[in-house]
């Protein structure tokens, strides 16, 4: 009887990454760093203030969503929530003949300003352009009671 013996290697515990079997390597655990431990560092961790995020001011905000609305990158009704007033049927009535659309390039607020009109209330304008044209875009957004900001007027230059 001729028997053929095989040397398997033993199998690996499945709970467990294998070990490391290079020897030229330290094979220990990272080192420690002084000060708290590290499960009180990951439930609180501080971000330095020049790398906070800065909340965009509604004006910013204003501005993208009404070129996107005035440029036909969005419908009218998805400033539904964002106006008040008559505004809305004046964006609609804008949006209808599309005073900001371009063909093949796509329109950018390049600069905003604005005027503290009262108490919550503010005029902004916004400089739009496409490519080297610019247009003009104004309107007011007034702070409502539940102190989110809406829409009250909209225009933009003449075509």
């Amino acid at each position: 009887m001729n028997k053929v013996m095989s040397r398997t290697v033993p199998p690996r515990p499945r709970h467990r990454p294998p070990t490391r079997r290079d020897t030229r390597r330290p094979g220990g655990a990272p080192p420690r760093t002084a000060g708290r431990p590290a499960a009180t560092r990951a439930r609180n961790p501080r971000t330095a203030p020049e790398t906070a995020v800065r909340q965009p001011r509604p004006t910013d905000l204003f501005a993208d969503r009404l070129l996107a609305v005035l440029s036909g990158q969005r419908p009218v009704h998805w400033m539904l929530r964002h106006t008040a007033g008559r505004a809305y049927d004046d964006l609609a009535r804008l949006a209808e003949r599309g005073p900001l659309r371009a063909r093949g390039m796509r329109p950018v607020v390049q600069d905003i300003g604005y005027y503290v009109a009262g108490e919550g209330a503010l005029e902004v304008f916004a400089r739009v352009a496409t490519g080297d044209r610019l247009r003009a875009m104004a309107f007011r957004l007034e702070r409502g009671e539940d102190l989110r900001w809406r829409c009250t007027a909209v225009e933009t230059g003449p075509a």
